[in-house]
């Protein structure tokens, strides 16, 4: 007999999980032993990604295509992997948009609108939804929300994604100690730069990512595959007592005083 994945029997909802951190999270759910609901806008992406950790393990994927910015896609996608699975353990809020990057006193107020709609109402509804399930069932669970260390610093040129991601640890931390009696935990994880399409403006500018890279302690950004660890690690039993807490991934970005 196998000894037992951490994540062995579990079932996961993973939102913008069509590629970049959401599909390495989910991938690295599926490593571990569970079932993932994989979540995005677009049909076509996030069908091939569910294929994809399907051809790894047949029965471990489903794709929902669901926008997070509206409420009712929220309660659906939930309402959809618990008809499929059976259950929800654990959620990724992973869905997230930056439509501004520049001044934040020049954003239009309909890019205002969307990005906390996304980045914030999106994430207590997901949550919402995910905790009055568990709550429901009398089951432990995690929670876990993709914040920033955006959140945690100025923020020059992404000021308005950044306000999203310290209202995001802000509700993490609220929601633990809320949740905590009924052992449903809530965790965030704080990334560096990590290469996404969301980096997409930073990463154009070679001399923007040189300067990053300069400030890391690394001295390299990531790649989306480093946050799969963190999030399979909040999900598990082995963070059993932790709740209400951001893991900052970063490379060393937030310890730089330059």
């Amino acid at each position: 007999m196998s000894p037992q994945l951490p994540l062995e029997g579990k079932v996961a909802i993973v939102t913008g999980g069509s590629r970049g951190i959401g599909l390495a999270i989910a991938r690295g759910f599926v490593d571990a032993g569970a079932r993932v609901v994989i979540a995005a806008r677009k049909a076509d992406g996030v069908n091939a990604a569910a294929a994809e950790l399907e051809a790894d393990r047949p029965g471990s994927a489903r794709a929902v295509v669901a926008h997070t910015g509206k409420e009712e896609d929220c309660k659906r996608l939930v309402a959809s992997a618990v008809a499929h699975f059976g259950k929800v353990d654990i959620l990724v809020n992973n869905a997230a948009t930056n439509p501004h990057f520049g001044p934040t006193l020049d954003i239009d107020m309909g890019a205002w609108d969307k990005t906390f709609e996304v980045n914030l109402k999106g994430y207590f509804w997901m949550m919402r939804e995910v905790a009055l399930h568990l709550r429901g069932r009398g089951a432990p669970g995690s929670l876990i929300n993709l914040a920033s260390v955006a959140g945690l610093r100025s923020t020059p040129l992404q000021g308005v994604y950044a306000a999203t991601k310290a209202a995001v640890i802000s509700l993490t931390k609220t929601l633990a100690y809320e949740l905590g009696a009924s052992g449903i935990r809530v965790n965030a994880i704080a990334p560096g730069f990590v290469d996404t399409r969301l980096a997409a403006a930073i990463m154009q500018s070679e001399e923007l990512v040189a300067k990053i890279n300069e400030r890391t302690g690394l001295h390299r950004h990531a790649q989306p595959e480093e946050m799969a660890g963190a999030a399979v690690y909040l999900a598990s039993d082995a963070s059993s007592y932790m709740t209400g807490h951001t893991m900052v991934v970063d490379g060393g970005l937030t310890q730089t005083l330059v």
